[in-house]
């Protein structure tokens, strides 16, 4: 399992479980050993024998937790850290369980809505390239030695036919290095932001990836300063967890306007990259000084907008996935009959 499959589904359960045990009363060494115990995963719980070995130590949990960012990040690290301050740590962690278990359960919206539309992609590319591969050379062996011309769609099939099985080998190169071109690019720093950017503009799914990284932002940015974390730091650490380059670069440029005493919704007005629900529910929290709980209920209301919008997604993709399949499936068929016909005595 790695370490962000880990994150999403190991995590929560460790952080409700911490926030019980503390709350009955058991110190942070029993918890942490209880936890080992009864933790299965390998690596997990290698992390959680290391906290134990640097907590013994006296080393602080949150600290000891900074060693291991790769399952602890910046948001997990700081709120726990701000529970230790102010000796409300199983109050945190069951806060902690909270919001992880709700962003498992966007994430899981998410890769859910793209299952079905992705498998039926994969079949009606398997299906159609099978047929253009090997049906449509049967039909092609029967035109053989016919002077008549053929109608062109049926030409052009059988040309693309043709053209696959002489040169499958090198199509298939010119894809893998393609994709690997595609794959090098993105994991720069320009890739990742040109595709990032491309995100928020796709039609049908640009919306909801708005919704994602905005629902991302406001429930990190919420649980942080409701914590107590100071609102630069608090911009700075949920910056990066929009799981977006654009919307990260908008809020890391809003930290300097929050700096001069501007109003963070000042700063996100005008940017296209968020709905327009995320600013105006800002500035009523912080109108009313409330803007902890108010960036928590939007990210609530933004949750339920994203589910609203994927499932009606998905009702409305899988039919037109299904419609087009039968549209280039039909095609090839009505190729291969038009010469029958349309030139009477081919065969």
């Amino acid at each position: 399992m790695s370490m962000s499959a880990i994150v999403y589904n190991e995590l929560p359960a460790f952080s409700r479980k911490f926030s019980a045990l503390l709350e009955s009363g058991m110190p942070v060494m029993s918890v942490l050993n209880s936890l080992y115990k009864q933790t299965s995963n390998i690596k997990f719980k290698a992390i959680i024998k290391s906290l134990v070995a640097e907590v013994e130590m006296g080393i602080p949990l949150s600290d000891a937790m900074s060693n291991h960012s790769d399952v602890f990040d910046n948001l997990y690290v700081n709120l726990v850290k701000a529970g230790e301050s102010s000796g409300r740590l199983p109050e945190t962690m069951s806060r902690l369980a909270t919001f992880l278990e709700a962003s498992a359960k966007l994430r899981r919206k998410i890769k859910s809505a793209m299952i079905y539309p992705s498998f039926v992609v994969v079949i009606a590319t398997v299906i159609c390239t099978g047929m253009v591969t090997f049906i449509v050379p049967v039909f092609a062996s029967l035109f053989e030695g016919t002077e008549q011309k053929l109608p062109g769609l049926t030409q052009m099939l059988m040309d693309l036919s043709d053209g696959l099985r002489s040169n499958g080998l090198e199509v298939m190169i010119g894809i893998t290095i393609v994709v690997l071109l595609v794959r090098y690019y993105k994991a720069t720093a320009a890739g990742s932001f040109f595709f990032d950017k491309m995100a928020l503009r796709l039609p049908l799914f640009g919306d909801i990836n708005r919704k994602v990284a905005a629902t991302r932002f406001a429930r990190t940015f919420g649980e942080l300063t409701k914590s107590g974390i100071p609102i630069l730091t608090a911009l700075e650490i949920s910056s990066g967890a929009t799981g977006n380059d654009v919307t990260a670069l908008i809020l890391v440029n809003a930290k300097s306007v929050v700096e001069n005493g501007a109003p963070l919704s000042s700063a996100l007005i005008d940017e296209s990259a968020f709905p327009n629900e995320l600013t105006e529910m800002l500035q009523a929290g912080e109108k009313s000084g409330k803007v902890d709980e108010m960036m928590c209920n939007i990210a609530n209301y933004l949750d339920d907008e994203i589910d609203a919008t994927v499932s009606g997604l998905t009702s409305l993709l899988s039919p037109l996935i299904i419609v087009v399949l039968g549209v280039i499936i039909g095609t090839i068929i009505i190729a291969m009959f038009l010469p029958v016909i349309k030139l009477p005595g081919i065969l």
